[in-house]
C-alpha cells in the first residue's frame, strides 16, 4: 500500500506558468484542504534542459515513495520523464507525447498565454533537447493517471492513450486542450489518485 502523498510537483505546460487556471486551482485546493502537503509549481524556462535540470535538482531530497507529480500538456512529457526518474505516482494532463516534433514549428519569438506582454525566444537547440529527454516504457505504469480528451485541439488523442497503454487512462468523449471543466470534472480525480496528506 502506497503512503500518503507529502510532497506534490505541478509542472505547467509550453507558453504558461504557475499562473495558469489549472495550476492555480490544484494551489488553492491544496492550500485549503492539504496545508501538510509540501507544493511547488516552478516558472519553467523555456530551455527543456535547463526546465528538467532545475525540476530534478529541487526534487532532489523529496521522499520518492510519497511524492507525486502532475504535469500537463508539454508538463505533462517532463511529468512523464519525472515518473522514469523517480517512479512516482503521476497525472498527466492530456501529456505532450512528441514535443520535438510538434514544437519545431514554434522555434522564433513566443508569448505568454497568461501575459502576451511577457515575451520568450524558443530556440532551435531546444528540440534536441526535448529529444534527449525522451523516456521509454515506464516501470510502474500503474502509478500514472493520463486524463485525456478526445477534443483536443492541440494534442492528438491516440497518440496520447498509445503512450500509455498500461496506465489508468480517463479519456473524455469531448473536451479541449486546455480541460476547461478542470474544477468540475477533474480535479477530484486528480486529488483522489494523488491521496495527499
Amino acid at each position: 500500500m502506497d503512503p500518503k502523498t507529502t510532497h506534490l510537483l505541478y509542472l505547467h505546460g509550453f507558453r504558461s506558468s504557475p499562473r495558469s487556471t489549472k495550476a492555480r486551482l490544484m494551489a488553492r485546493r491544496v492550500a485549503l484542504e492539504h496545508p501538510e502537503l509540501q507544493w511547488w509549481c516552478p516558472q519553467l524556462p523555456p530551455s527543456p534542459r535547463e526546465a528538467i535540470d532545475m525540476v530534478m535538482k529541487g526534487i532532489a531530497d523529496w521522499p520518492r515513495k510519497s511524492m507525486a507529480v502532475v504535469g500537463s500538456s508539454l508538463g505533462g512529457f517532463y511529468a512523464t520523464y519525472v515518473a522514469g526518474m523517480t517512479r512516482c505516482r503521476t497525472v498527466l494532463l492530456n501529456p505532450a507525447v512528441h514535443p520535438a516534433r510538434d514544437l519545431a514549428l514554434y522555434i522564433g519569438d513566443q508569448t505568454m498565454w497568461q501575459d502576451p506582454a511577457e515575451h520568450f525566444y524558443f530556440r532551435p537547440e531546444y528540440i534536441q533537447e526535448l529529444r534527449t529527454m525522451e523516456v521509454g516504457a515506464l516501470t510502474r505504469p500503474e502509478r500514472v493517471l493520463a486524463i485525456i480528451a478526445k477534443g483536443d485541439e492541440a494534442l492528438d488523442w491516440h497518440e496520447m492513450s498509445a503512450r500509455y497503454p498500461d496506465s489508468n487512462i480517463k479519456l473524455l468523449e469531448g473536451g479541449d486542450h486546455a480541460l476547461s471543466d478542470f474544477e468540475q470534472n477533474h480535479l477530484d480525480d486528480v486529488i483522489d489518485f494523488i491521496n495527499p496528506i
